[in-house]
Parts: C-alpha cells; sequence; structure tokens
C-alpha cells in the first residue's frame, strides 16, 4: 500500500481529547493539526478531504468533502465485530476453512495487509496467534487506536482475544525480506500461515463499494505491488499462504494455488510454500551454491 497522504489529511479532536497525543500524530504522519477552538473555520474552508478526529478517546477517519458518511473507525468491542465473532460461523466460516484451523491447532498467522483488521479479529478469536503488518500511518494509527480502547474496557473476553494480536507499522516486503534472512539459520521463526488481503480494484460506479473501501482507494491506493509480495510470501510460511481476492478476479502469482475456497463475493486462494524450511537443508544449498 502507498503511504500517500493524498487528498490532504488535516487531525483534529474534541475539546476533551489530549492535545498531545494529536501533536505527536501529526508529526508521525506529516499532517496539519486543527485545535479544536480552529475546527469550525477549517472545516468549512474546505481545504481538506479527510479528517483524522480523535472524539475524546476514540480515532476516527472523516470524509470532509462531497456527500456526507459515517466516520471510519475500528471497533472490536461492538457492531460488526462483535456480531461476527457471535455469530460468523466459527470454523465453519471460508476465512476459517482458509486459514486451515481444522488442521492447524491454534497456527501463527501473519497478517501481511491487516488493514483494520477485522479479519485478524476472527482469527484471533478462534484461538489464533496473529502478528498484523500495516504500513500506511493512518490505517496504522487507526487500528492501533481499536486495540487501546479494548486494553481500557471492561470486556475481559475481548481483551484475550486482542491480547493474541500483535501490531507493527511495517511494510510486509521489509518484514518478509528480513524474515527470510533469519530462516537459513533457524526455520522456527516462520508463522504457520500467511494471509494476505491486498487491497481490491476499485469497482466505478457501485453503489455496492463500502465506505471503508472507498476511504481506503482515496487514501492508501491500490496494492500494485500484491503480485510481488505474493511471490515473497511462499518463501515463508511453513505450512500455507493464503490470499484473499474477488470472486471473479485472477490470481496474483504465477504458481497456481493449490486450491481455492469461493464464497458469494469472495475466494480465497490457498498456496503451499514454494521452498524447503528445513534449516540445514537450505545451508547446504547455500553452500553448495556458493
Amino acid at each position: 500500500m502507498s503511504s500517500s497522504l493524498s487528498p490532504k489529511v488535516a487531525i483534529s479532536g474534541s475539546e476533551q481529547c489530549d492535545i498531545k497525543f494529536l501533536a505527536e500524530l501529526a508529526e508521525k504522519i506529516g499532517s496539519t493539526i486543527i485545535l479544536p477552538q480552529d475546527f469550525s473555520n477549517a472545516l468549512a474552508s474546505k481545504t481538506f478531504g479527510y479528517l483524522l478526529y480523535l472524539d475524546n478517546d476514540r480515532l476516527e477517519l472523516r470524509a470532509c468533502q462531497g456527500k456526507k458518511t459515517n466516520a471510519v473507525i475500528v471497533d472490536f468491542l461492538s457492531g460488526k465485530s462483535r456480531h461476527r465473532r457471535l455469530y460468523g460461523g466459527g470454523k465453519g466460516q471460508n476465512l476459517s476453512k482458509a486459514i486451515g484451523l481444522k488442521k492447524i491447532a491454534n497456527p501463527i498467522v501473519l497478517d501481511a495487509t491487516a488493514g483494520l483488521g477485522a479479519d485478524a479479529f476472527v482469527l484471533a478469536s478462534l484461538g489464533c496467534d496473529v502478528t498484523l503488518l500495516e504500513r500506511n500511518p493512518i490505517v496504522f494509527n487507526l487500528l492501533n487506536n481499536g486495540l487501546e480502547r479494548v486494553l481500557k474496557s471492561e470486556d475481559d473476553e475481548v481483551k484475550e482475544i486482542c491480547s493474541r494480536m500483535k501490531l507493527h507499522n511495517q511494510s510486509a516486503f521489509d518484514y518478509l525480506t528480513q524474515l527470510s534472512t533469519q530462516l537459513s539459520l533457524d526455520a522456527t521463526v516462520l508463522p504457520d500461515v500467511i494471509y494476505l488481503d491486498p487491497m481490491f480494484p476499485e469497482r466505478k460506479k457501485s453503489a455496492k463499494v463500502k465506505k471503508e473501501m472507498s476511504f481506503f482507494h482515496d487514501i492508501v491506493g491500490d496494492d500494485s505491488d500484491s503480485d510481488k509480495l505474493v511471490e515473497l510470501a511462499l518463501q515463508c510460511a511453513s505450512k500455507r499462504i493464503v490470499v484473499k481476492r474477488p470472486r471473479l478476479a485472477e490470481t496474483l502469482s504465477n504458481h497456481k494455488p493449490q486450491f481455492s475456497i469461493t464464497g458469494k463475493s469472495t475466494r480465497y486462494d490457498i498456496y503451499h510454500p514454494v521452498t524447503s524450511h528445513n534449516p540445514q537443508a537450505r545451508l547446504k544449498s547455500i553452500t553448495c551454491s556458493g
């Protein structure tokens, strides 16, 4: 994902919010801070397309131009996350089948394109230990804020789930490249499963495009390097690689998936790793090739 902040994104918050946090956040993402007392005038000027807004302790992404829409937030305590956790089908849902939860007990999963963390939360709720990577600073801070609010809550069940989610503001390419160098000495560093959910191509003139996806396309852009990321991931998982795609989209790798699981709008392509992860075998190969 691109980390470009175009269209322009400003940062502001309510009068009760932590101004010091706003300043730190603005510095991290290289954006303009609007103090609460100046918010109304700045909004009327229409000089920015989006607003990262701290409402007390909840971070929101708001669209400031065009048709009014609800803010994008990360909320693991209620709403869609709660409904999916309670009624989403457990290990019988397609995501669970794709990860292989009936064959791999409590797998270690690397979600290399975390986004707003919805799928990672489902996997953590089913017993997976999930490392989440998100390189876009705006999306990372939305997700991190959602996790922090869970820690401050009184919901012990969701706290336990989120304790299995470890978030990093890092490029998947950088992370997997570092992982591949460690692999030559220690295969135990590998995750069992690498999960990739690259940005779907934008659908023009479609009323069905979710608000979150529309915002993502504006702020993050398309994942034009997804095919290269898949090729790298094939070297770095011990059991399988799962790529989420639109149901009718082409595969993202020159390698044919071992199998796919297809739903109404989404398809999961499942790949096996392409190299041996026996560290002694890899060392022997490196020695011979040198």
